[in-house]
């Protein structure tokens, strides 16, 4: 495969990473994002153990099969980390990347009962007909059938929210993955704070929120907006997307 390829892949990964860091969106040295290299089917990109999404470089990604066995890099992976993601490569093969959070907003109506994303905004819209819900917590992911069972909603869904956990975002690529990743925690943001105030939420009319979620189909601003969010970091993080060491 064309280093190249992998490294622009690589480079997306660690973008979305420390952004996501940036914005809140990581839980310590917990959670990941994994990624299908292009022109290598049944290989993924994903960040190691041990370390920050903030401090990730390209060559800190470790390279895995879809059993989750470390093809190549300098760290491990954290163990539960492939039984989730490799079971939400498996079950829906066209999601080539999977982001596994426990964002603050989105998590918190895991850990309510009945909290479900409404169609209460313009951008929870976005998700209409997208989001599925796990709605049985069952510990930590140790094994293959637990991971399996977990993503069995995502068969048609492209975003699962894991009860008393997190969520699961999956998509065809980083810059698309990552764009409804930010806008399901904005999403869940503006639902819990205005639940927050005691008041009803007001739901929009189905037809009119279909309507909206039609009009939001096209990736146009999804991907520049992914484009924005690496010039950010170009400006601020000097270094952040080295990949030297790739080519050694």
């Amino acid at each position: 495969m064309p280093i190249h390829s992998e490294q622009s892949t690589r480079i997306d990964l660690v973008a979305a990473l420390r952004t996501a860091s940036r914005l809140g969106l990581g839980e310590g040295i917990c959670n990941h994002f994994s990624v299908e290299l292009p022109e290598q089917p049944g290989y993924f990109l994903i960040n190691p153990q041990g370390l920050h999404w903030s401090e990730i470089t390209p060559p800190d990604l470790v390279l895995v099969d879809a059993q989750g066995h470390k093809v190549s890099g300098r760290h491990d992976v954290e163990p539960t980390a492939f039984f989730i993601h490799g079971a939400a490569h498996r079950s829906k093969p066209q999601a080539r990347c999977v982001m596994h959070t426990h964002m603050p907003y989105a998590t918190a109506l895991t850990v309510i009962h009945g909290g479900q994303l409404e169609a209460a905004s313009q951008i929870a819209l976005k998700f209409l007909g997208r989001v599925a819900y796990d709605e049985h917590y069952n510990g930590l992911a140790l094994d293959a059938a637990e991971g399996e069972r977990i993503v069995a909603g995502l068969y048609q869904a492209d975003v699962l929210f894991l009860a008393n956990h997190g969520v699961i975002v999956t998509g065809p690529s980083v810059d698309l993955t990552f764009d409804d990743l930010y806008y399901l925690e904005r999403a869940c943001m503006l639902q819990v704070l205005a639940m927050s105030t005691g008041k009803s939420l007001r739901i929009v009319d189905p037809t009119i929120a279909q309507t909206t979620a039609d009009q939001m189909v096209d990736d146009t601003q999804a991907r520049l907006h992914f484009l924005a969010l690496k010039r950010i970091l170009d400006r601020d993080e000097p270094g952040w997307s080295n990949t030297e060491a790739l080519n050694h």
